[in-house]
């Protein structure tokens, strides 16, 4: 019997997967195309990191920026009159790598200051004699209902990582990050100075308003609030309210549990991030 030739065919290419998984029932809208996409993950077309990266690019489309950005209460930011030690230790404190500086007010914002600019003059000893408009990148603006996959775009063409947001009047809301959007595409992006934080996982505010990060153990948030939520089955407070809500919520949409009122800040098409959590009167 005559021996065949071993194919020389190449595996078949993510995009011909995707083609297999329409077949013949070719998707008529967003909600159609998710189906297929689901389905496909489960005759394991596809894997489940694909599905949740492909889901997530959808909906970046659909997103505004207004509904990730930093806000404006939340943002770390230097200015431009305060004494360098200050703005140092500002930025050694937060760790982050850019940041807005400003003039007279917040809503003036003359650049954007990258820490690694300052080495130079740190390692030269320069620091005190620093004027520190002459470090300052320009600022990109951008309007709160500006588009995620529009912003996307624009970052890559002008190189920029950060965006300062502005309102309907000119004035500062918050700003924007490659980070943020990129995040809403492939999930949480932690570093070494997220694992850090765990020594603010609740924040309490005003009237009796509390913002909690959703990786916060069930235990600790029991001992907080004095409730007794179930401290064997879930782990977080995150995978608590995630079996509340029966579905992954998406940002603002709030659940009741028990005297407490919980609100979603910030989540992406995987998990939730963070929660407003409000008590209630009992």
């Amino acid at each position: 019997m005559k021996e065949e030739p071993p194919s020389t065919q190449s595996p078949r290419s993510w995009a011909e997967r995707i083609s297999q998984a329409f077949g013949s029932n070719e998707p008529r809208s967003r909600e159609d195309l998710k189906k297929v996409l689901r389905d496909a993950e489960g005759r394991q077309l596809l894997d489940i990191e694909a599905l949740g990266i492909i889901e997530g690019a959808m909906m970046v489309s659909e997103m505004q920026v207004k509904e990730v950005m930093v806000p404006r209460s939340q943002m770390v930011a230097i200015k431009e009159a305060s004494p360098t030690k200050k703005f140092v230790n500002d930025i050694i404190k937060s760790a982050h790598s850019r940041f807005p500086v400003f003039g007279e007010n917040p809503d003036d914002v003359l650049g954007i200051l990258l820490a690694k600019d300052l080495l130079p003059l740190a390692i030269g000893n320069k620091l005190e004699r620093l004027n520190i408009r002459d470090l300052l990148r320009p600022a990109i603006h951008v309007p709160e209902s500006k588009r995620l996959d529009a912003l996307l775009k624009e970052f890559r063409a002008t190189k920029n990582h950060m965006a300062i947001v502005v309102n309907e009047y000119g004035g500062v809301a918050g700003l924007i990050t490659i980070e943020d959007v990129l995040e809403q595409i492939v999930g949480e992006i932690d570093d070494e100075h997220d694992l850090e934080d765990d020594d603010h996982l609740i924040k309490k505010g005003e009237n009796k308003h509390f913002v909690v990060k959703a990786r916060t153990p069930v235990d600790e948030f029991n001992s907080y609030f004095k409730t007794q939520f179930d401290e064997d089955q879930y782990n977080t407070i995150g995978g608590f309210v995630l079996k509340e809500f029966g579905h992954l919520p998406k940002r603002d949409e709030s659940v009741h549990i028990d005297h407490l009122l919980f609100r979603v800040l910030n989540a992406d098409n995987r998990s939730i991030h963070l929660l407003e959590v409000q008590q209630e009167n009992a």
